[in-house]
């Protein structure tokens, strides 16, 4: 099974909106899915939706697990920190820095400890994957990036965006921590395609560049979800049936007894 983790726009299309949906209980709550043959898809906010703060992030890795799904596609907004990676790109990140709190993060709260390895935190075969999957279908897109996660559901200061590009880090988001550690914990493969949608705010001055707004966040993710969806059901058919990539073996030699 192959599993994607969307936003409210992406389920709004006609696409996923005429899968038969299913109510899926887990340990962590309910969460409804949407299926169609050996794909489910799920509203990463819910619905009515959440705010980023407030997403049930284990209950949507957890059902994915108890259908059997061994990848998972992530597509989201984000914004760009840099001025060379402008909206509409795609970026398929390979790493992630945090810098969200107080959100439940792991499925291991004992008796024992485990340590999953978080070094690749991005399935480096789906990515190799999706990236073809982009050149094939024309879109344009950053093969590396690092996304900083932002507790949200405010947008970044000029300072404190200022700071994240000057690490040298592309993409911002509120989303993708803990979704991918959470599928690392259950041996999940985890790709994220970032649809760039804006600027973020230290950029502001930059050749022109305006403020982020959240209607320019929407337009742009709209006028793009029929490119997700292409890139999406591209990459899904080339998914090896045998994995051997890190994600796989997670767990090996993590818990400590």
């Amino acid at each position: 099974m192959n599993g994607i983790i969307g936003g409210t726009s992406l389920l709004k299309s006609k696409t996923f909106a005429r899968w038969t949906e299913q109510k899926i209980e887990t340990p962590y709550g309910d969460t409804h899915v949407r299926i169609n043959g050996n794909n489910v898809f799920i509203q990463r906010h819910g619905n009515p939706p959440v705010p980023p703060h407030k997403i049930n992030y284990r209950a949507n890795v957890f059902a994915m697990k108890e259908l059997g799904v061994k990848q998972i596609f992530s597509p989201c907004a984000a914004g760009s920190l840099q001025p060379h990676v402008i909206p509409g790109d795609f970026v398929i990140c390979d790493q992630f820095v945090d810098r969200t709190n107080s959100r439940i993060d792991t499925f291991y709260d004992g008796p024992h400890t485990t340590h999953i390895s978080t070094a690749m935190p991005y399935c480096p075969d789906l990515r190799k994957i999706v990236i073809k999957a982009a050149v094939d279908t024309g879109i344009k897109c950053h093969e590396t990036g690092t996304v900083v996660v932002i507790q949200g559901p405010r947008f970044s200061t000029i300072a404190e965006s200022r700071w994240y590009s000057g690490q040298g880090w592309e993409v911002i988001n509120m989303t993708q921590y803990p979704e991918v550690t959470l599928a690392r914990e259950l041996e999940i493969c985890f790709v994220n395609i970032s649809l760039i949608t804006d600027y973020d705010a230290g950029l502001e001055g930059n050749s022109g560049i305006k403020p982020v707004s959240i209607g320019d966040v929407v337009k742009i993710f709209k006028e793009n979800n029929e490119k997700i969806k292409n890139l999406l059901f591209r990459a899904i058919p080339e998914v090896a049936s045998k994995r051997k990539c890190i994600c796989s073996s997670a767990l090996k030699g993590a818990v400590l007894s």
